[in-house]
């Protein structure tokens, strides 16, 4: 298992993986929103650098991107709406459009594809609609059929719980930090052109980006170690617990938990004080 600082550098520099990975999903999966899918790759990725063990002899971009592809595949099995019928369905359909798209030499017609297919338009309509809309309208289901990642059972509820605490996180961050991190990781535009359009230095949205991961970083600690998490960032001490503070407002569990009367000894109960 890595150190802390390996952990960190780990995720620092295999974030835009993320961002590749989610944008060529999403440009194949546009019902999946990419905001999401980043999301749920960054939180792949700090699971893979806590898990990561070096003496396996793999390298951590080939681990780190099996377990984001992982991520995303559960992430688009929980969205699916489709049966295997109407998998099926669309399956069929989207196979002998392209196959007429390939023998004419430009796209098949509807009317084109109902008559080698048999069937009425509408039923080709309505296939290639519920094509757009599902993770079946990838090729041969290659996303959707993505091994899980190296993720055991035993971790999906943990996984599904940091995936929230990161949501919350993104959230939480100082507008600044948060509009970095989206147009790096989401966009995957240049910190050159974020620096341009914020009229700040280069160095300037390299650092607020950094520091932003770190802020993430102590979110998650937080998140599973509670009080004993040892901070990372470099922001002041009332900035972190701002940073915190939004993140429990916007954290149900979190809020029921500060709004719940606190205990009372039994010794201190009506009943023990009138025994």
């Amino acid at each position: 298992m890595p150190g802390s600082a390996e952990r960190n550098l780990l995720i620092e520099e295999n974030l835009p993986l993320v961002g590749y990975l989610a944008r060529e999903l999403h440009s194949r999966a546009t019902h999946v929103p990419l905001e999401d899918l980043a999301a749920v790759g960054a939180l792949a990725l700090v699971t893979a650098a806590d898990a990561f063990d070096p003496e396996l002899g793999v390298p951590f971009g080939a681990y780190a991107r099996r377990r984001i592809l992982g991520a995303f595949a559960d992430e688009m099995r929980s969205m699916d709406w489709a049966s295997r019928g109407t998998r099926r369905r669309i399956k069929e359909t989207t196979a002998v459009r392209d196959t007429l798209t390939a023998r004419l030499g430009r796209t098949a017609t509807v009317d084109e594809i109902a008559a080698t297919m048999g069937v009425p338009r509408e039923n080709v309509v309505e296939a290639l609609d519920d094509a757009a809309r599902t993770v079946t309208s990838l090729d041969d289901e290659s996303v959707y059929d993505v091994p899980s990642g190296m993720v055991l059972p035993e971790e999906s509820v943990l996984i599904r719980e940091r995936r929230e605490a990161l949501a919350h996180a993104v959230a939480a961050l100082p507008e600044r930090m948060r509009l970095i991190v989206h147009a790096v990781y989401v966009q995957e535009r240049t910190v050159k052109e974020i620096a341009e359009e914020l009229g700040v230095s280069h160095s300037a949205v390299s650092q607020q980006r950094a520091e932003a991961v770190r802020l993430l970083h102590d979110a998650l600690e937080r998140h599973t170690e509670g009080a004993a998490m040892v901070p990372v960032s470099r922001v002041s001490v009332e900035t972190r617990d701002a940073f915190f503070a939004r993140i429990d407002a916007l954290d149900p569990a979190r809020r029921a938990a500060a709004s719940a009367p606190a205990a009372v000894p039994p010794h201190l109960t009506p009943r023990a004080a009138t025994a």
